[in-house]
């Protein structure tokens, strides 16, 4: 309740210092209010006190009561409703096309590098709940996991389950992109955006990458191209144990198609990203959450419910039960 209530003129409020100082005023002149009879002896009266007297001085509490409703009611107290609309003017559509191919196991991001993307991937679904938003994965071929969708339960349980071994070993980032370009080719949004990650460098599928590049670039698709890996070597997978069905690892160099991917970003419009470590990879999604903002106008609608007049009409009150009694009960009263 007191949430909601303001004062509109709460300076007047200042005004409410003058109500004890009258309270004083009023008492010291008391004395003054009754009329006074001057005889020589008071011995032929019976003292008999008066129990009227002693309500008199509510007439001095009335008027102040009155006045301090009044100047209350001058700051206009009310309460305040507000409710709120929001219309979003420019929709983002994005795909993120995801390698999944065996070296993203590698562990030079902890604990490897899928499950970090998945993470950081979940946590930038989080902050654009105005955009939709798909799923392509991608390794020898590639596969819409989830197509563009406003649900984000299904986008981060489609993440969450994202795993590696469902596709052809390789790196197709041509047919990734194609897909991701594909599945936005239909969509009326004012603004398409592709955030393409991968950590090799294409060596299979029948798309070329520069081919799907130019299909981005007549859609008006923007694409952000992110290079996933340290720098020097990594710890990779090379093989499973026959006995136990584990993968085994060994260092190998990390080789990502750099000069592709800063290719692909230019002719689209994008940026091309290099995270070598889990603390690059976040700040990467949290830059290109920061360069693609929807834009959201929130309207608010206040209503007022006005609660100074029952203020003015309880001092009216007070002012006529005052003034009754004064000229009527107290008028020659000694």
């Amino acid at each position: 309740m007191w949430r909601n209530f303001e004062f509109l003129h709460p300076q007047f409020l200042w005004l409410l210092i003058l109500i004890p100082l009258l309270a004083v005023w009023l008492f010291l002149v008391r004395k003054k209010d009754g009329a006074t009879l001057t005889i020589s002896s008071i011995k032929g009266f019976e003292a008999k006190p008066s129990l009227l007297a002693k309500f008199k001085p509510l007439l001095n509490v009335l008027r102040l009561l009155a006045l301090t409703l009044l100047i209350v009611a001058l700051a206009r107290p009310r309460n305040v409703s507000v409710s709120k609309r929001t219309k979003t003017n420019k929709g983002i559509d994005i795909v993120m096309a995801i390698d999944v191919s065996a070296s993203m196991l590698a562990r030079d991001l902890k604990p490897n590098r899928l499950e970090a993307l998945k993470k950081v991937a979940t946590e930038f679904v989080n902050q654009r709940p105005n955009d939709r938003i798909g799923i392509v994965v991608y390794a020898g071929e590639s596969f819409t996991q989830t197509p563009i969708t406003s649900d984000k339960r299904i986008i981060r349980n489609t993440i969450s389950k994202i795993k590696w071994g469902d596709l052809d070993g390789g790196t197709a980032i041509g047919m990734g992109l194609g897909s991701a370009v594909n599945r936005l080719k239909e969509s009326k949004a004012k603004s398409k955006v592709i955030i393409l990650l991968t950590d090799g460098v294409n060596n299979t599928g029948f798309v070329d990458p520069k081919t799907a590049t130019e299909l981005a670039v007549g859609l008006g698709i923007k694409v952000y191209t992110i290079g996933l890996g340290t720098n020097g070597t990594a710890s990779f997978p090379y093989a499973k144990d026959p006995r136990t069905g584990k993968l085994l690892f060994r260092s190998s160099p990390v080789e990502i198609d750099e000069e592709l991917l800063q290719y692909i970003a230019k002719e689209t419009g994008g940026t091309y990203f290099r995270a070598t470590d889990n603390s690059k990879l976040k700040s990467i999604y949290e830059e290109i959450n920061k360069l693609e903002k929807t834009k959201i106008e929130e309207f608010k609608y206040y209503n007022y419910q006005e609660k100074y007049r029952l203020l003015v009409l309880l001092a009216g009150l007070f002012i006529l039960i005052e003034v009754f009694l004064r000229n009527t009960i107290f008028k020659s009263f000694i």
